[in-house]
């Protein structure tokens, strides 16, 4: 059993700044990599920003120059720090990790979300 649990959304104007967490626990034997999605209302989920094993980075290209993703291999946490935030920012953030719980057993999971809203 995997849980993710996302940390650290909640409302800022615009311009603003909000540092999110994903905190993975349980049976975890190799990340392969972590990921931070999001969906607006009426809108399809799309990834924000992901990171692999190796450490290569990728985001998309709304948030590039304002968002970075980073983890701590130690505490099993992966971060996005988003700066210079704006309205269109505003969805539920969900964590991803694909990893395996096994040698042969790979798996995808999702943290439950975090509702960040940015106000003009």
């Amino acid at each position: 059993q995997v849980q993710l649990v996302e940390s650290g959304g909640g409302l800022v104007q615009a311009g603003g700044s909000l540092r999110l967490s994903c905190a993975a626990s349980g049976n975890i034997f190799r990340f392969n990599a972590m990921g931070w999605y999001r969906q607006a209302p009426g809108k399809q989920r799309e990834l924000v920003a992901g990171i692999r094993s190796g450490g290569s980075t990728n985001y998309a290209d709304s948030v590039k120059g304002r968002v970075t993703i980073s983890r701590d291999n130690a505490k099993n946490t992966v971060y996005l720090q988003m700066n210079s935030l704006k309205p269109e920012d505003t969805a539920v953030y969900y964590c991803n990790a694909d990893l395996n719980i096994s040698w042969y057993s790979r798996n995808n999971y999702w943290g439950q979300g975090t509702q960040v809203t940015v106000s003009s």
